[in-house]
């Protein structure tokens, strides 16, 4: 079972079948897919073609922005883990502001990719952990400032140590 916000308005409950068919709303549908090239698919449903274009994707977030037959849309995907979490109130666990990363295991500090007062995005890369003789990319959990690196380069770091603080 799928749910799909699209244009972060309609929602709706896909349940994918076999062999191109499934419901959705309830509602039996078919289809028939053929990739064209890499993110591009040629549709026909009802009797009717689509040119379906992939133009991002998100695969983390389940987020896609689609072009089908020159019109755009924002999909949205949950998945019936993503239902069961929400049902359990454990959905927006990540939506709290994160202030600071620590080291996730003891380790060297081979490098940092940031500096006090720069600007982040989430997933960029802020600092080289080196552990067990292998290098480890720390990435920023969320948007932000850098407000404070509390290691230097080629210091030795124990878990949980705050490394670096965000504003």
């Amino acid at each position: 079972m799928l749910k799909v916000k699209v244009n972060n308005k309609k929602e709706y409950t896909i349940e994918p079948g076999s062999d191109s068919t499934g419901t959705i709303d309830g509602k039996p549908f078919s289809w028939d897919v053929a990739e064209v090239k890499n993110g591009s698919f040629h549709v026909i449903r009802d009797n009717r073609s689509y040119s379906v274009e992939v133009i991002k994707a998100d695969v983390a977030e389940k987020s896609f922005t689609v072009s089908v037959n020159g019109n755009k849309y924002q999909l949205n995907v949950k998945d019936k883990f993503d239902e069961l979490l929400k049902s359990l109130g454990l959905d927006n666990m990540n939506a709290s502001k994160v202030n600071e990363i620590k080291a996730p295991m003891p380790g060297l500090v081979l490098d940092i990719r940031v500096t006090e007062g720069q600007e982040i995005k989430k997933g960029d890369p802020v600092l080289v952990l080196e552990a067990m003789k292998m290098e480890n990319i720390l990435k920023s959990p969320t948007d932000g400032t850098v407000k404070k690196i509390n290691v230097k380069k080629g210091i030795a770091v124990e878990k949980n140590q705050v490394l670096i603080s965000f504003a």
